[in-house]
Order: structure tokens, then sequence, then C-alpha cells
């Protein structure tokens, strides 16, 4: 059994990019140490995040151009003003106070801004140190970044050749290195603080995205470098054609021949930034489910065997200290369940899918283990005050029975009070629900929906008194501290 090094604590779910922000999107500046003395103020002990990756069209962080990079947009440009790197004028030219997060205009903007900034950049040594420690995906990257510019961010497959000079480069190299200072001056702060932050690396790769570009030999890709078959979940209650992800498949027999190296330098990367990985769609590693790559929806596809054990074996060899957190939602087989126990990670209970059946497994009194981390919702769920409000008549039931009746909290704060007073290790609460927003104004992500997810974005003012002291008496009165 992995232990995280504590037992029976809380922390709350919140994505940079959501956190208040004057310049359009969350980023690593005054908002992110807020937060932290926010948490500690509450008595909790963890900080969970979304993968820290760029995004690209779209918009989702599972759907990257690489990960192993930063988020360009989340280096903070008053700490840029403050490094004398942008002026004051450059920075107002920056600020937008939209309530959600525009993307059109970040891809416009931001990067023209960062170009100012690394105009005035001197290199030191502890760039050079940075860029030694990150040799192992930092130059790729950069290269691709910069073919991407030049083609007009076209996909790779139609991209021209062009001469790449190194101060091209080296543009991408300075957002990197901005972008790993000031992150790690955030997890500096949040250990001083004692908290701990919980990352999250995707199970797949983007198409479009260096990581296939210069590892074509690791993913199913036909002579034209196109898929032979996509990555998605088959039809269910919820998405009656499936879910069709679009990503490639992985070679896994190449993979198994190198020894999984590409996925020991993922967590490697993953180490990097992160204190506790929760690793997205962990059931993928014991089969996984492929469609044709032509195929409109993902009603037709197969399931194919993973070598999880083989691989999960090399990684904790490598990384023999590393906490993981895994997604052991949707479909789940026997197999999903022998490769949790063997790798002793703690799986996910989200309690919103918890009521559909007396006995269901979600209930926290069907616990087996405390090695479990307990959810109300995910950033792929309903705000639970809105999950609350579309429930059937036999569900709801359920609900008043089996959480109402066991408080004198009601409707979400009833549901989180079942979440920490569980047996569970480790609960985390999204900052929706303490906050009791609904859909229309804190929903993160509709699975299957392309379009309009990924934009929420935390008004200046949500951290009150009134709220501080909720979190910290429920933390308390659940033993949570």
């Amino acid at each position: 059994m992995k232990n995280f090094g504590f037992k029976h604590k809380t922390g709350i779910l919140l994505p940079i990019s959501s956190l208040p922000s004057n310049y359009g999107i969350g980023s690593f500046g005054k908002s992110a140490y807020e937060f932290i003395d926010f948490l500690k103020e509450t008595n909790q002990t963890c900080w969970q995040i979304l993968p820290l990756n760029p995004t690209s069209y779209g918009d989702s962080p599972y759907q990257s151009p690489s990960q192993f990079a930063g988020n360009p947009y989340f280096i903070d440009l008053e700490l840029l003003y403050e490094d004398k790197l942008l002026t004051k004028e450059e920075l107002d030219m920056n600020i937008n106070k939209s309530k959600s997060i525009d993307y059109g205009w970040l891809f416009s903007t931001r990067i023209n801004t960062l170009k100012i900034a690394f105009s005035r950049f001197s290199q030191d040594e502890d760039y050079y140190k940075f860029l030694i420690k990150s040799d192992y995906w930092l130059n790729d990257y950069a290269k691709f970044m910069v073919l991407k510019e030049k083609n007009n961010y076209d996909i790779w497959q139609y991209f021209s050749n062009f001469e790449i000079l190194d101060e091209e480069l080296e543009f991408w190299y300075f957002v990197q290195y901005k972008f790993d200072r000031q992150w790690n001056n955030i997890l500096e702060y949040a250990h001083k603080n004692n908290i701990v932050i919980i990352g999250d690396m995707p199970i797949y790769v983007a198409l479009d995205s260096v990581d296939v570009y210069t590892n074509k030999e690791y993913f199913l890709l036909d002579d034209a470098n196109y898929p032979t078959m996509v990555a998605g979940c088959p039809p269910d209650a919820f998405s009656p054609k499936g879910q069709l992800w679009g990503n490639p498949i992985y070679n896994w027999d190449k993979l198994k021949e190198d020894n999984f190296s590409w996925w020991i330098k993922r967590f490697k990367r993953n180490i990097e930034l992160y204190d506790i990985i929760r690793i997205d769609h962990f059931r993928g590693f014991a089969g996984y489910y492929a469609v044709p790559y032509n195929d409109t929806t993902a009603e037709f596809g197969k399931w194919y065997a993973s070598p999880g054990k083989e691989l999960f074996k090399k990684v904790n060899e490598a990384f023999p200290n590393l906490r993981v957190i895994a997604e052991d939602l949707g479909y789940i087989t026997p197999d999903v369940i022998e490769l949790l126990e063997f790798t002793g990670y703690p799986g996910m209970k989200i309690l919103q899918f918890a009521f559909y059946d007396d006995d269901a497994p979600f209930l926290p009194r069907m616990y087996e283990s405390s090695n479990c981390v307990v959810y109300t919702g995910s950033h792929d769920a309903d705000c639970t005050l809105s999950w609350i409000n579309n429930l059937s008549f036999e569900t709801k039931e359920r609900f008043e029975k089996e959480c109402l009746s066991k408080t004198s909290y009601t409707d979400v704060y009833a549901l989180i009070y079942l979440a920490l007073s569980s047996i569970s290790n480790l609960s985390i609460i999204p900052i929706q629900d303490y906050l009791c927003l609904s859909n229309e104004e804190g929903r993160i992500n509709t699975p299957s929906i392309a379009y309009g997810n990924w934009t929420f974005k935390l008004d200046d003012n949500y951290i009150t008194t009134s709220l501080k002291e909720k979190i910290k008496n429920i933390t308390l009165l659940t033993s949570r501290a």
C-alpha cells in the first residue's frame, strides 16, 4: 500500500487557471499565494490542481502540445514587471478582468508580451542550470514551437521545413525557465505552510504534440503519420454514443521493448512538478478502448490489454517514493482492480456516483479500506448544487437517507460532510462546492462537448470570513485538521 505520509486529511480542488486574475487567466502570482494562505487558515492539507501543460485548440489541458512543458499563460505578468522585464504600460495593456477565461484573447496577446519580456532578459547561472536539468525534453519542445509558429500553427503532419535560429529557440527556453522559477517558488511557499500539491498526469497525449512528433515509434500511426486507432470510451448511460477523445493509441510493444523509457521520463517530469500525482484514466493501463481513426463516434471500438503491471514495476523501481492517486473511474473490470491492488495506489470515490443503488460501492459505508480518496464531484462533473437540483425522485430519496439524515448540514454541505466524515485517508472538495456554485456559475468541463469548457474563473472577493469559518468548522468537526 502506497502511503501519502499522512492519514485522514483533506484538501481543495482548484485549477491554476481558475484563480482570480486581472490578466485574463489565473497565474503563479499573488492569488496563488493567497490561496495557499487560505488553505492553511482553514486547516487544509492539500491543493489539487489540473495539468499544468500548455493548452491548444479546444483549450483542454488534457489535449496539450507537450506533456513536459508548462503553460505560458500561467507565467505571472506582475512578477515579470517586478523583474523589470515589462514596463507598467506593457503590463496594463494585458489587463482583462473578464468573468471567464477568453482563450482566443490570450492566444492573440500573451506570447507577444512574453517576447517583449524575453528581449530584456539576461541569462545567468540559474538559467543555465535550468537548461541542463531540462535537457531531456526542452530542446525538442522549443523546436516544435518554433516550427508551429513558422507554419502558422498548422498540424505537424503539414509542417514545411524552416531554418530555426538560436534566438527563436531561446525564447521558448526563456518561457519555460520563467514558468519553472515561478512554479517552484509556489511549491516552496506551499511546503513552508505544510500544504501538499496534487498534480494531474493525463494518460494520453494529443496527436498534434511534440510528444508524438518526436516519438512516432511509440504510437500506432500509418505511413502518413495519422493514427490507425484513437482513444475513447464506450457508450454508457451518460454518453449513448460513447466518448471519442481522438488521442493516438500507444504502441505498447515498442514502449515495452525500450523498457518504458519514455514513460519513465514522463513520471520524472511530473515528480519535478508535484508532490502527489493523480493519474488520469488509470484503467487504461489495464485495458484500453480503441476506435478506428475515421469513425465519428465511439460506438464501434474494441478493448485491448495494456502491460500495466510491467510498466508500474519499472516506474516504482525508478521512483520508490512515488505518491499516486489512481483515477479508477469508468468501466471497471477485474483486471483494473487487480492492477490497483498490484500498485497499492489509492483509487477515487466520487459521491455523486454513490446514490444510484442502495449499496453502491461509492457510498462511504461500503468502503473496505481507508486507502482511497473521496470527492464530492470532479472537474468533469456537475457542480454539486446543480447535481442535487437535478436528482431523480429515487436518487434524491437515497441521498436524503444516506446523507441528510446523518448531519445537521443541508444540501451541498451535507455531501461535503459525508466525504469528510468517511474513513478515506484523503478527501478533496472542488472549490465550487464550498462556494455552493451552480453549473452556470462554476462548471469546468462537460465531457463530449468540445467547446465552452475550461473557462471557469473565480471572482476577486471569493474568500470571505464566512467561507473560511465554514470550511474550518467542517474540517475540525470531521477530525481532518
